[in-house]
């Protein structure tokens, strides 16, 4: 795939966008524009090209299979149903990076013609005010003033996504305008989102285990402090419940609670605890559950798969590097283990995991107590099997300590590290081809770079938030 080059178009989205679909030959009459962009590029990317444009102009695909006699038409719309419920706004950003990757000088070469094209897609509006399509909202492009005094356009700066704070910036790394009192510096910490908030909770401290939980409300970007109370007793003791400061655990919403999955304590327990916050009631408790509970730990992964969760790996209290394979259903909170055949990852702490497609559980990287790991391993949730299928692209360095959210079938990894330096390249990996390929990178030591870095999925497309 050719070098991956940014251009410097001047054209806020969606104008980019609809730039980008005219030179690749879209928005014509179909059967020309189906001529313009075969004759351009292979059939893979004129496929994805289809497929995000209809999805940035039409939305989800929600039309019939064709008929199997029309090949062609299959193959369209198989690539554009496998977009999902992806927003118009990221399926016009990632058109214009696969163009660009595909034709970085595309621009130079359709720069005379591009003032008419969005008055040929859409009503242009002269008002200034945000024009809605397709659910999403697009502020005008507008010039500001410079130190100098000089106008410069604001460029990359204009997708406003709903119901968040107004930092946007595609492909690079930003400090949102926070206010409150921030939390502690910390690392192994659990975090969630749920609607327009952010929960922290716990982590390690200079060696210390923490136990506050705090919120950041990502509509003013504000922190604040969670004054919890505790249930007067468990479902497991009459004795008062104690909430052990922690790190290295995982924390899951799940209906209208957040539940702490396992962590490093002081004092361990033998089994895997289950905390519980109560959005509602302000409280934490501590779940009962059935069945053989697995080893303490800390630094696994535990991912939702429907109403329950699947827990791989990590760290026991004595050090002792795990790669079992537990699951618990959420809806009896009865525990239960697997032996899944194939080979598994090996025994490993901090690595990534997330599911694709509700069927596939996929882990990356990860580390032992000498060495760290780029290795990717997946498992048929439904065979239960392992395999350990080959990479493509721009395979991400060895890591541990990152972290990752999928955006429809990508799954995008952050920070982490090897024993000598943290990893600087923000990377995505596409879950259906496992095809990687570098989103950004970050200079210097900055927290994107260090060892331990959570990010969450928000409410809607892919932005990604940092916290230090």
């Amino acid at each position: 795939m050719a070098t991956m080059a940014r251009t410097n178009t001047g054209l806020a989205y969606p104008d980019r966008f609809y730039a980008a679909a005219s030179y690749a030959g879209f928005g014509g009459s179909p059967n020309s524009a189906n001529k313009d962009v075969a004759s351009k590029f292979s059939n893979e990317v004129a496929l994805i090209l289809y497929a995000l444009y209809q999805q940035a102009t039409v939305g989800p695909c929600n039309v019939p299979k064709p008929s199997p006699w029309s090949p062609v038409e299959q193959g369209k719309w198989k690539s554009w149903q496998q977009l999902g419920n992806m927003v118009s706004a990221e399926a016009m950003r990632l058109f214009v990076k696969i163009l660009e990757e595909e034709d970085p000088g595309w621009y130079s070469r359709t720069s005379n013609s591009v003032e008419s094209v969005r008055d040929v897609q859409m009503n242009h509006n002269s008002n200034g005010e945000p024009i809605i399509e397709n659910g999403n909202s697009f502020a005008e492009t507008k010039t500001i003033s410079a130190e100098n005094g000089s106008l410069m356009e604001a460029q990359d700066k204009d997708i406003v996504l709903e119901g968040l704070g107004p930092v946007v910036v595609y492909d690079q790394w930003v400090s949102p305008p926070i206010k409150g009192q921030r939390p502690k510096a910390r690392y192994e910490h659990g975090a969630a989102v749920v609607q327009d908030k952010m929960y922290i909770y716990g982590g390690n401290h200079n060696g210390r285990y923490l136990s506050d939980l705090n919120v950041l409300d990502l509509r003013s970007w504000t922190w604040s402090k969670v004054e919890a109370s505790f249930e007067s007793k468990s479902e497991e003791s009459p004795s008062p419940v104690n909430i052990a400061p922690c790190a290295g655990h995982s924390m899951i919403p799940w209906e209208n609670k957040l539940l702490s999955i396992a962590g490093h304590t002081k004092d361990p327990s033998e089994t895997i605890q289950i905390k519980a916050f109560d959005l509602q009631t302000g409280t934490w408790s501590i779940l009962k559950t059935y069945g053989k509970a697995p080893v303490s730990r800390g630094g696994q992964s535990v991912t939702l798969v429907g109403s329950t969760l699947v827990i791989f790996g990590g760290q026991d209290a004595k050090r002792t590097l795990l790669n079992d394979l537990h699951i618990l259903d959420l809806e009896t909170m009865t525990w239960d283990d697997f032996d899944a055949v194939g080979v598994p990852p090996s025994p490993r702490s901090d690595h990534a995991a997330a599911v694709h497609a509700e069927r596939y559980l996929l882990i990356f990287g990860g580390g032992s107590h000498a060495t760290c790991f780029n290795d990717l391993h997946v498992l048929d949730l439904q065979a239960m099997e392992w395999s350990r299928p080959t990479q493509q692209g721009e395979i991400p360095s060895p890591r541990a300590g990152h972290t990752g959210v999928t955006v429809g079938e990508n799954w995008f990894i952050v920070g982490g590290g090897d024993n000598k330096s943290g990893a600087s390249e923000t990377v995505v990996l596409n879950m259906s081809t496992l095809v990687w390929s570098v989103v950004t990178s970050v200079e210097g030591r900055v927290p994107l770079a260090s060892e331990v870095f959570y990010i969450l999925q928000m409410l809607v497309a892919c932005k990604m938030l940092h916290m230090w």
